[in-house]
This record gives C-alpha cells, sequence and structure tokens, in this order.
C-alpha cells in the first residue's frame, strides 16, 4: 500500500507547532536557569525594604540591648508616622530642601542650556573649555564642600574679591549667617552639577535634525523663533529627563552642605537629608527615622509615576 500523501498545509502548521514548542522549553529553560538570580535580586531588594517597614513600626534603637528581630517587644503601630506629621523640624527641613531645589535646579538648567547652545558650535579651543567646564562635576562632593568652605571664610578669598572691588575691607559671615549660609551652599551646589545639566542638554541639543533649522532660517525665522518652534520641543524629554535628575540628586544634597555648615548656624541649612542624618547617628530614634524614609520613598515613588505618566503622553502626542 503506498503512504497517504500528507497536505501542504498540514505540514506547515506541524512545522510552527514545532518551531513554537521549541521556543516555549527554551524560555521555560531560561526561566529555571536565571530563577536563582531572580530569587537573589528580589531578596536584595525586597529584604531592606520589609525590614525598614518592620522597624518603622516599633521604638527600636540600637542601644535597647537587643537585635532588630527582637523588635516586635517595641511595637507601636503606626505613631511614628503620626509624630512626624507634627514634626515641626522635619517641616522646616523639607521646605528648606524644597528651597534649594527650587533654586539651584532652574539655575542649574538655565546655565547649562546656554553653556549647550554655545556648544553647540565650533569655535577655537572648544575642546580645552568642554574639558574645563566639566571638571567641577568630577569633584567628590565633599571636597568641592571643603573647597567652598575655605572659600567663604571671613577672611576667605571671597571677601578678598569683594573688598578689592568696593575698595574698602568686606568681612562677610557667610557660613554664621543663616540666609548667606543657605546661599553659599546654594551656590556651590550650582557650580558643581552645572556641567551635568550641560552636558545631557548638549546630548540632545546635537540630536536636533539641521535640516529643519535651514529650512526654517530659509523661510525668515530669526534665532530665537528656530528656538522655540524646532529646538525647544524636540528637546522636550531631555530636558524632562534632565530635570528629573536634578530634583532627585538635589533632594539628596548632603556631603558639600554638610561639610560647609553642618545644617547650621543652628538649623539654618538643615535639608531633610542632614536631619535624617542627625536623628539616626546622634539621636538615635532608629524606628522614627525608618518611619520618615519609607513615607518619603512612597510620596516621591508617586512623584515619579505620575511625572513618568506625563512623560509619556505629551511624547505620544508629540509623535501623532
Amino acid at each position: 500500500m503506498s503512504a497517504v500523501p500528507v497536505p501542504a498545509n498540514d505540514k506547515a502548521l506541524a512545522a510552527a507547532a514545532a518551531v513554537d514548542g521549541g521556543r516555549e522549553e527554551a524560555a521555560k529553560l531560561g526561566f529555571r536557569l536565571t530563577l536563582p538570580a531572580q530569587i537573589l535580586v528580589l531578596f536584595i531588594a525586597a529584604f531592606p525594604l520589609l525590614m525598614q517597614l518592620y522597624i518603622s513600626l516599633t521604638d527600636w534603637a540600637p542601644l535597647t540591648g537587643f537585635g532588630w528581630w527582637d523588635a516586635w517587644e517595641l511595637w507601636n503601630g503606626f505613631a511614628n508616622y503620626s509624630d512626624l506629621v507634627h514634626d515641626d523640624r522635619l517641616w522646616s527641613a523639607l521646605g528648606r530642601t524644597g528651597l534649594v531645589m527650587l533654586v539651584c535646579v532652574p539655575a542649574e538648567f538655565l546655565l547649562g542650556l546656554g553653556l549647550a547652545t554655545l556648544f553647540a558650535d565650533d569655535f577655537p579651543g572648544k575642546r580645552l573649555f568642554y574639558s574645563i567646564l566639566l571638571m567641577p562635576m568630577m569633584v567628590v562632593p565633599a571636597v568641592a564642600g571643603y573647597m567652598f568652605f575655605m572659600l567663604f571664610q571671613s577672611g576667605g578669598p571671597v571677601n578678598d574679591v569683594l573688598s578689592r572691588l568696593a575698595g574698602q575691607p568686606v568681612a562677610i559671615a557667610w557660613l554664621s549667617d543663616p540666609t548667606l549660609a543657605l546661599i553659599a551652599v546654594m551656590i556651590a551646589d550650582i557650580w558643581q552639577w552645572t556641567p551635568l545639566m550641560f552636558l545631557i542638554l548638549l546630548a540632545g541639543l546635537v540630536g536636533v535634525p539641521d535640516d529643519q533649522i535651514k529650512a526654517a532660517t530659509l523661510l525668515g525665522a530669526n534665532a530665537w523663533q528656530r528656538f522655540t518652534t524646532i529646538v525647544l520641543p524636540k528637546m522636550k524629554t531631555i530636558i524632562v529627563i534632565a530635570l528629573a535628575i536634578r530634583l532627585i540628586e538635589n533632594f539628596k544634597i548632603f556631603d558639600t552642605l554638610y561639610i560647609m555648615t553642618g545644617g547650621g548656624p543652628g538649623v539654618a541649612t538643615e535639608t531633610i537629608s542632614v536631619y535624617i542624618y542627625k536623628v539616626t547617628t546622634q539621636d538615635l530614634i532608629w524606628g522614627y527615622v525608618a518611619a520618615i524614609a519609607l513615607a518619603i520613598l512612597v510620596v516621591l515613588s508617586i512623584l515619579a509615576v505620575l511625572a513618568m505618566r506625563r512623560l509619556a503622553a505629551a511624547s505620544a502626542k508629540v509623535a501623532a
């Protein structure tokens, strides 16, 4: 008897099924091989978060005399979270942090955008100036803090320059005055992190299509019109990313500020990071600190998700 021929369509379906089956087996094998690493990563990420949540519901501290695993003996429920709502010093630190962000980030953005616009074109010595401009970003923040601590001393270089300009001795106590100390910290932050903003914005600026700018020039658009109608819309995503990076980093400002002022005079320059550091190392109220850190994490995560959604919606609108 002759074999019954198999239709070509059935052969194709069988081959496709075999390929799909092979891919499914490969996917299962890949999952099994990477499962230990995935569990390890999940443990590294989840364990500290869960431990922080656990500690935040207790009055545990290192000086209690027993380990954190027995912190349940000092269980206080949500008392730490209710305390932080009424902590005036905490809210003052948050407000001060917001003020630093409100001043430093826009200043760094405007300076970075202006410098990026200048460096978008070629000019003699561009590479040298480019290297010099990026140097502040390479300085360790603690070293930058010490540099500006020396610059803003009463007998330091800043007052010396002001004395020469004024023609009379100037001895401003920059780091002893509550307002001037915060201004000095802002100047240090702007000096160090404007290069980062410049670098990100320059990367976005050089990616703007030249043909659109040339076409706008031929149609009679001036430099400002080309910048506002072509360059800025094309850089929207880059600008949002640059601002988000600096807002997050500026919120955590610590090294430079702590070296310069230690949060003083008094608490005049105490940001949220400095406040948490002092409560952790001096007051040793670890349960309360855990509650503060967890509350900040939740709020910042919500804000980040909302910002990313708005960014995705804006990007989809521009693409359409």
